[in-house]
């Protein structure tokens, strides 16, 4: 009987460990192919802050972010 109990405990840690590793690598694997901000939003952020945004500044700072996703 002790070693159902012991059994069960052990597949329920290995179950969730397995599950968050699994989850974790989906959700990375997505924010690559679909990062949360593009040009377009990049460049609208800038307009609300009072910036008037040039491409040269857009660039740099989807480089930025990108080599920070990595």
């Amino acid at each position: 009987m002790f070693y159902w109990i012991l059994g069960i405990i052990v597949a329920l840690i290995a179950g969730v460990a397995l599950g968050f590793f699994i989850a974790r690598k989906y959700m990375m694997n997505y924010l690559q192919k679909n990062p949360p901000i593009n040009e377009n939003m990049l460049r609208v952020m800038m307009m609300q802050m009072g910036q008037k945004p040039s491409q040269k500044k857009i660039n740099q700072m989807m480089q930025a972010m990108q080599k920070q996703m990595k």
